[in-house]
């Protein structure tokens, strides 16, 4: 057990942290890459068109080139706001449909649970849009959990690498930096919010990755304390 101290609010990465790396890779991504063309021409008015086609530097009239773009981005694993969104927005028709799911670890749900019991803010940040933030959480394995959590935060606040993306999401949620805790399976995002005052805690689902003695590291929620 690894104990926090002085902890009011818990910042949660997604991928690999609370849910299973197979889960967006191997589910979320092949959905919505099969089904980004017909959604695009289905939807050529649609906001998010025109910023794909704006961030792939085409015309918002050149349908296929956006569809096959993104597509690209997809299969390069681009964490690209533009992408983001329309993966959201594809996303949103599998879980109302129930195609699927959002997967979630049985020690994360146990430790949100936990934590907002005891009167700990949640937050979640992560490259995934909030838009597919809130449909993880809102069709879990463990039904809607979107009510455990005070605010979702996406790469519109800035880069995961970057420390100037955790200092607004401090500023966002009221705290100072120390009194967060941030959880996230990727070192380096745990080093830029070490870099802004957060506390950290690294989650290491599978092989332990370079550079994880730079932060307190744990295999799952169980294993974290806070007080």
């Amino acid at each position: 057990m690894t104990t926090f101290n002085g902890v009011n609010a818990i910042l949660t990465d997604i991928e690999g942290t609370t849910t299973d790396i197979d889960f967006v890779h191997k589910t979320l991504f092949p959905y919505a890459r099969a089904r980004m063309a017909e959604f695009i021409h289905n939807h050529p008015d649609e906001p998010a068109v025109a910023d794909a086609a704006q961030a792939l530097g085409v015309a918002s009239d050149a349908l296929d080139a956006i569809a096959n773009g993104l597509i690209g981005w997809i299969d390069q694993d681009k964490k690209e706001t533009a992408l983001k969104a329309l993966q959201g927005l594809i996303w949103v028709q599998g879980y109302e449909q129930g195609d699927f799911t959002g997967h979630l670890y049985a020690d994360a749900h146990a430790g949100l649970k936990r934590w907002h019991a005891a009167g700990k803010q949640l937050h979640i940040f992560s490259s995934g849009s909030v838009k597919a933030q809130k449909l993880l959480y809102g069709y879990s394995d463990f039904g809607d959990l979107t009510p455990l959590f005070s605010g979702y935060f996406d790469t519109t606040t800035g880069a995961k690498r970057e420390a100037v993306a955790y200092e607004r999401i401090a500023e966002a949620m009221g705290f100072v930096a120390g009194e967060i805790l941030f959880l996230s399976d990727v070192v380096e995002e745990l080093d830029a919010a070490a870099a802004a005052g957060m506390q950290t805690c690294l989650l290491v689902r599978g092989e332990r990755p370079q550079g994880a003695e730079r932060h307190t590291a744990v295999d799952n929620f169980d294993q974290i304390q806070i007080d």
